[in-house]
């Protein structure tokens, strides 16, 4: 003998959608204090390559330079996962460079230019791309265009682990 079959709870339209809204407040609000947690603040500003290719140098180090765009979410990801935590543990000399903005950027070679011509120059038209730049403003390893997310923090580590041979090299 089959057994009884349950009633199924009913739900009326209103009450779904009011059951999708509220499922969706929640979701953005979790999106939104995750993101104020995580900390999406950009890395110090790329002013001055000479001064800072300088500095890195000082440390035996490549100055990496983060070229970003505004509200770019792998650049967000880039900056909160992989070169910030270097950067505040004193690993890595980083600096971010908007690809779009028109700030004035004294370039490696003492000449002013714009963060957005400089790029151009360098032609860096992906976001986020991460340079490793020698003290003369040379690539000391290749860039890393766009984000592959799994194998990223392996991919940095690799590209660190050559600027730092090749600035070794050039002293």
């Amino acid at each position: 003998m089959p057994a009884p079959a349950l009633p199924r709870p009913t739900v009326t339209v209103p009450a779904r959608t009011a059951l999708f809204r509220l499922a969706a407040c929640a979701l953005l609000a979790t999106a939104a204090g995750t993101a104020l947690a995580a900390g999406t603040a950009h890395l110090p500003a790329a002013t001055d390559l000479a001064a800072h290719g300088a500095e890195a140098a000082r440390r035996g180090e490549p100055l990496v330079v983060l070229v970003s765009m505004p509200g770019c979410g792998y650049c967000d990801a880039v900056r909160r996962n992989y070169l910030g935590p270097q950067a505040a543990a004193g690993e890595i000399a980083v600096r971010e460079l908007d690809l779009t903005a028109a700030t004035p950027l004294r370039d490696a070679d003492g000449s002013v230019t714009t963060a957005r011509d400089w790029a151009r120059a360098h032609q860096v038209r992906v976001a986020p791309t991460v340079l490793f730049l020698d003290r003369q403003g040379r690539a000391a390893a290749s860039p890393l265009r766009g984000m592959q997310p799994d194998f990223y923090g392996a991919y940095l580590e690799q590209a660190l682990d050559q600027a730092r041979a090749a600035i070794a090299t050039r002293r």
